[in-house]
């Protein structure tokens, strides 16, 4: 064959897998980097996209990294599902903070809370699966569930029902092709968090349909007012055989940045996933590994300082979101998110610009009031913006009072 045929040949094909071409970016990472940017060309934009505490890293745990990298055996590879002692310490939080046991063999420790999700449905879901994903949703989860060959079938509650998804409305959406539920408490995007009874109705109707649950518990330490993190294991631990938990030290700890998370489930499940990893990036890097045990191992004292403020936060902006016209914001009971419906503000007209959709007015937001957010078409349907409260509380003021002062001229 010529060269000029296998050039022709080559450049008729698209030069991307259609599996890869098809992934959104992360809308919340994107909002991130477009805010950063206009900050570093010396705009005052203040963000409300990223979901990362703005504290620092407990000082305990940065010194057991420091002693970490002076261990030569730290240097080297380890095994793909995780230093034995940082299995042994995630087995022993998960007695601690949600009440039931498991096995250190049982845990896979990964490259921060994504990889987690990704490994999890890519370990029980087969092309044509269909996977039952409460929405709103955090943007990450139906491209991973996608990647898997699967289907997401949105079910969706709004304000109205403070973002919780009913038995009614799962089995409504049930289909012989069912197989997992993706369970999300505390919420991210939402804030909003399942009451134990609700977490036990759903999880009975999991284990009576032999549905997989892949509950999702990174925020389980982040609840305020009379809101309770309920393990959904605790309360139907007859799920233990098709329940792949996540989690991961990145909120709790404020260490985002390590990239440490971790799945734990059923024996075979684990194994597949590790499987998987020891191809896909092998073992995450030691270093962080040893910052975890130590975050693990110590109180929870650093947590609770957080929790305060962010709920000092939490109030600041439910009261000033609630004052504007034409948006409504429930208070959310966990994680460090407002979720607003401005559903009101749909239709109307701000400084010369018809808003018909909260992409709209997200981008309205950054342009006019230099605010950077995220429009609820990142996680389900439009109507709503998420703003992450997680920020020093001089910005979150000057923040929503820039958005207060814009959707004034709202007519």
């Amino acid at each position: 064959m010529s060269e000029q045929s296998t050039s022709t040949t080559t450049s008729s094909r698209p030069r991307v897998s259609a599996r890869l071409a098809a992934i959104a970016e992360s809308a919340t990472l994107a909002v991130d980097a477009k805010a950063k940017a206009l900050k570093a060309a010396g705009r005052p934009v203040i963000g409300f996209g990223a979901g990362e505490p703005d504290f620092p890293t407990p000082q305990y745990v940065v010194d057991a990294a420091v002693a970490a990298c002076q261990d030569p055996a730290n240097h080297r590879y380890t095994p793909a599902a995780g230093l034995p002692a940082l299995r042994e310490a995630v087995a022993a939080k998960t007695l601690r903070d949600s009440g039931y046991e498991i096995r250190p063999a049982d845990v896979l420790v990964t490259n921060g809370g994504k990889q987690a999700v990704y490994q999890a449905f890519a370990a029980v879901l087969d092309p044509g699966d269909e996977v039952l994903l409460p929405a709103p949703y955090w943007t990450t989860y139906p491209e991973a569930i996608r990647l898997a060959g699967a289907v997401p079938v949105e079910v969706f509650a709004g304000v109205d029902q403070g973002y919780l998804v009913t038995v009614e409305q799962l089995e409504a959406a049930r289909t012989p092709r069912t197989k997992v539920l993706l369970f999300n408490s505390p919420s991210n995007p939402t804030g909003a968090v399942y009451s134990p009874e609700q977490t036990e109705q759903i999880g009975r109707w999991a284990l009576e349909h032999g549905i997989w649950v892949i509950t999702d518990e990174i925020y389980e330490h982040l609840t305020y007012d009379d809101a309770v993190f309920t393990p959904v294991l605790r309360v139907v631990p007859e799920l233990a055989d098709t329940t792949i938990v996540l989690n991961g030290v990145a909120k709790t700890y404020a260490m985002t940045g390590w990239r440490v998370g971790w799945m734990t489930g059923p024996a075979d499940v684990i194994k597949a996933a590790t499987n998987l990893q020891s191809h896909l990036t092998s073992n995450v890097a030691n270093v962080s590994q040893r910052a975890a045990v130590a975050a693990l191992t110590g109180d929870l004292s650093a947590v609770d300082a957080m929790r305060t403020a962010f709920d000092r936060r939490r109030r600041t902006m439910v009261q000033m979101l609630s004052a504007i016209d034409g948006v409504v914001c429930p208070a959310p009971q966990g994680a460090f998110y407002a979720y607003p419906s401005v559903e009101g503000l749909m239709g109307r007209t701000i400084r010369g610009t018809t808003v018909r959709s909260s992409a709209d007015l997200a981008t309205l937001i950054l342009e006019q009031a230099e605010v950077a957010v995220v429009p609820g078409e990142a996680f389900g349907p439009s109507g709503y913006l998420r703003l992450s409260y997680a920020l020093g509380d001089d910005d979150l003021v000057e923040g929503v009072s820039r958005i207060q002062s814009l959707l004034a001229d709202a007519g």
